[in-house]
């Protein structure tokens, strides 16, 4: 389908630029309302020349015919979250995910962080809730000890069910605004959690609760569902494991 804008600027500017009107059109995609919304955001605070002034009007009219009404209250006051994801078989993932908590904290922006399939708690990112708090918090969904992949059972599943569950109260009590659901992915992968529950929990996300998802082998569903899909790859790494602390855990 053909999405088409008129932008039209009342700007205070000369008369070679004032009034302009501009047009956009394009073939709009499955996810294509993002894009048109991105796009209008763009335009809306574009600079025309050298001139900005510090106050202006502008006015659009838009006609537009997209799949997600949703994407368009991004670009107002009551904005919509983002779901990010990182997958792949790269190192980063986890860590990825810890800088966008490193900077909603700084924010002053509350973060929940739940890990499923995790139990240590002799990691930085846990060791640090104190000192992170009130806008820091960590929680862990795992079996103690090295299971592996392959001897996950029922006690598993539940804890990530658990887990879930958790994060669906919790998100509902305290509305933080980053909320991380690590490994998320690699419980999908084991099925330890059904594609159906998690696409659901998303789609019941606070209005403001950015998401991020972390994990190796993100079904496909998943990664559609997303905003913003990041896959990380090893390029180049040594031979024998690399386990600094602060760096790898």
């Amino acid at each position: 389908m053909l999405s088409t804008f008129w932008i039209q600027h009342s700007l205070t500017l000369p008369n070679s630029v004032a009034g302009r009107h501009r047009q956009i059109a394009y073939e709009s995609s499955t996810d294509s309302s993002v894009s048109l919304c991105m796009t209008l955001n763009r335009l809306f605070n574009m600079t025309i020349g050298d001139a900005r002034p510090p106050f202006c009007h502008c006015t659009f009219q838009a006609l537009l015919s997209c799949q997600h009404a949703k994407s368009l209250e991004r670009l107002g006051g009551n904005a919509m979250g983002y779901v990010y994801l990182y997958t792949g078989n790269g190192a980063g993932k986890t860590a990825s995910a810890l800088g966008l908590a490193l900077r909603s904290v700084g924010h002053k922006r509350k973060v929940i962080i739940i890990q499923f399939l995790k139990w240590w708690k002799n990691t930085g990112e846990y060791k640090i809730r104190t000192l992170l708090a009130p806008y820091y918090e960590i929680h862990l969904f795992g079996r103690k000890g090295w299971i592996g992949l392959n001897n996950l059972g029922n006690q598993d599943e539940k804890l990530a069910h658990h887990a879930l569950a958790f994060a669906k109260k919790i998100t509902e009590d305290k509305k933080p605004r980053l909320l991380i659901l690590d490994e998320i992915n690699l419980a999908l992968h084991c099925d330890l959690l059904s594609i159906s529950e998690v696409l659901s929990f998303l789609e019941n996300i606070p209005d403001k609760t950015d998401v991020v998802l972390t994990g190796r082998y993100a079904p496909k569903a998943l990664m559609d569902r997303a905003d913003f899909v990041n896959e990380v790859v090893d390029i180049k790494y040594p031979n024998k494991m690399i386990t600094t602390r602060g760096i790898q855990y």
